[in-house]
């Protein structure tokens, strides 16, 4: 089959033939229809994540048809549409695991990190930890719900009950959790790059009540604010603009160095929290909402062989919305 493949050893993938994958006990031989571009892909591919497996196949919004079963799987059948998200296992017995946060699992597995991924034409994957989808949406814009749209749903979660949302970097995760959280009925102000005038707009368009830039402040004190931009240096910003008793969320796996600030922007029992992994509970949750809700998902599609233009595409900020993969 073909694969891009990152080696570690350059930020460019490779596209090359490998072994088709195998499935073993437990798991899905899956005909690959669409894999999202994560942020996190970029992470791994630019070093910022430091121990993939090597080499390895990126890719953890992965949408295909089950082509094969594994020994002991129940649950799918060959030619059931299937989603495998970024946790590909946990192991079951650590105190974690045990107390409902597999989140937080001492020894996981990540889809793409260090289980071989979506960018390629067939994957195996851990029947456990997959998903089946809502039909409603196409395989491209079902991609990005198996990460930007599990995690900006479980960053939304850890704000609670806020009612007036502040989302910094308006991009793959922001505009499905806007949606999400107008859906509950939640005010939303959405907050860019400086300048990005159609990230402003898309965000407008989803429900937003006011877009700007991540510098503005907010026409009111925000309840919560949920971070996706990768950027530390807005975590002080985010608490500047929060009322008291408010919370800043981090969702993103890996963030540039948050610079000191004075205790007084914390001061009020405002909170700092982040947002590791996803539970199999947040994807059954999360995916009954999108069956019930037709979320717009904006994507921008790619064929296999130019992976390396969608993550150059993402780091320079040229995308709104999600940059997808197509096989097909």
């Amino acid at each position: 089959m073909r694969a891009m493949v990152f080696d570690g050893n350059s930020a460019l993938l490779r596209e090359m033939d490998v072994s088709d994958p195998m499935p073993s006990a437990g798991q899905l031989l899956i005909d690959i229809h669409a894999c999202g571009i994560c942020r996190t892909d970029l992470h791994v591919v630019d070093g910022e994540l430091t121990d993939p497996k090597r080499p390895v196949i990126p890719g953890h919004e992965i949408v295909g048809t089950v082509a094969g079963l594994g020994a002991g799987v129940d649950g799918f059948a060959v030619g059931d549409r299937v989603g495998v998200p970024w946790v590909g296992r946990t192991c079951g017995h650590c105190r974690y695991c045990h107390s409902h946060h597999e989140n937080l699992c001492d020894d996981p597995g990540f889809t793409g990190y260090t289980i071989d991924g979506g960018y390629a034409e067939r994957t195996v994957a851990d029947s456990r930890y997959c998903f089946h989808l809502p039909p409603q949406y196409s395989d491209v814009e079902a991609a990005p719900l198996l990460c930007a749209g599990l995690i900006g749903y479980r960053t939304l979660k850890m704000a609670g009950d806020a009612r007036r949302i502040g989302i910094y970097g308006f991009g793959a995760a922001a505009h499905i959790v806007a949606q999400v959280a107008r859906h509950e009925g939640r005010t939303v102000y959405a907050f860019t790059r400086a300048g990005d005038t159609a990230a402003q707009q898309l965000a407008l368009s989803l429900g937003a009540s006011w877009a700007g830039s991540s510098g503005d402040e907010p026409p009111e004190e925000l309840d919560a604010a949920l971070l996706f931009a990768p950027v530390g240096a807005l975590v002080p910003v985010a608490l500047k603009a929060v009322a008291k008793g408010g919370i800043v969320v981090c969702g993103g796996i890996h963030m540039s160095d948050i610079p000191s600030f004075p205790y007084a922007f914390l001061w009020g029992e405002r909170r700092v929290v982040s947002v590791a992994n996803l539970t199999r509970e947040d994807g059954a949750a999360f995916m009954k909402l999108a069956g019930e809700k037709r979320l717009v998902i904006t994507t921008t599609p790619y064929p296999l062989g130019d992976a390396n233009r969608a993550l150059s595409d993402l780091r320079e900020g040229r995308l709104a919305g999600a940059a997808v993969l197509s096989m097909r």
